[in-house]
């Protein structure tokens, strides 16, 4: 451990001290984790996985992830919006998911609602990073301390309530700043990460689809 946030692994990188010694976790902080994502089945899959991810840990979820995919026809919207109370059992009997019924009602649902934006915006993607968060909000550095301190933040904020409003569930502040940091609209790698650069550079070429 290096302080500040940051954890050097026995590979020689520096890393944000949440990636831990699991293979799999690090992969997805080196390679996932804060780098800007535009394509609509990605961003509805992480805000659905971030739901169920509620009271538990990410690397739970992750574990299962293509447990999730297999189990929710990849996310595709059509698919999943058009479930039925028969697919409800079913998913409440796979094992390989987090079976917990408000969640997987709150992903059917979520998807009908998901459907009406991409008709309304052109895209989830360009509903979402339409959040994206003004510099006059984000810590400057990013410290590892400004990242505990702010779960959520007034974007997150008005991201949830705007969701809500729409008839999402399981999508309150918490959840939609995870959302955010994960799908890059935010690159909370903490300063002195290796993943940091390769983040702001993506961020800076980055084209939302309209």
């Amino acid at each position: 451990m290096q302080g500040n946030g940051l954890r050097r692994g026995e590979d020689g990188v520096c890393r944000c001290q949440w990636a831990g010694s699991d293979p799999l976790y690090r992969r997805y902080h080196d390679q996932e984790w804060g780098r800007p994502v535009t394509e609509d089945t990605r961003l509805f899959e992480k805000i659905v996985l971030e739901g169920f991810q509620s009271g538990l840990s990410w690397l739970t979820i992750l574990k299962k992830r293509e447990n999730f995919r297999s189990a929710f026809a990849g996310f595709e919207l059509e698919k999943v919006a058009a479930f039925d109370e028969g697919d409800v059992q079913r998913l409440l009997g796979d094992a390989g998911i987090v079976r917990h019924q408000g969640k997987i009602r709150s992903a059917i649902n979520n998807a009908a609602h998901a459907l009406e934006l991409q008709r309304e915006a052109g895209s989830l993607a360009a509903f979402f990073w339409s959040f994206e968060p003004p510099q006059s909000e984000r810590p400057d550095p990013v410290t590892w301390e400004a990242i505990v301190a702010n779960p959520a933040t007034p974007t997150s904020r008005r991201l949830a309530k705007e969701l809500k409003k729409r008839g999402w569930s399981f999508v309150g502040p918490t959840t939609a700043y995870a959302f955010m940091q994960a799908m890059g609209l935010v690159n909370d790698h903490v300063e002195g990460c290796t993943a940091r650069a390769g983040c702001t550079e993506a961020r800076e070429i980055l084209c939302v689809p309209e």
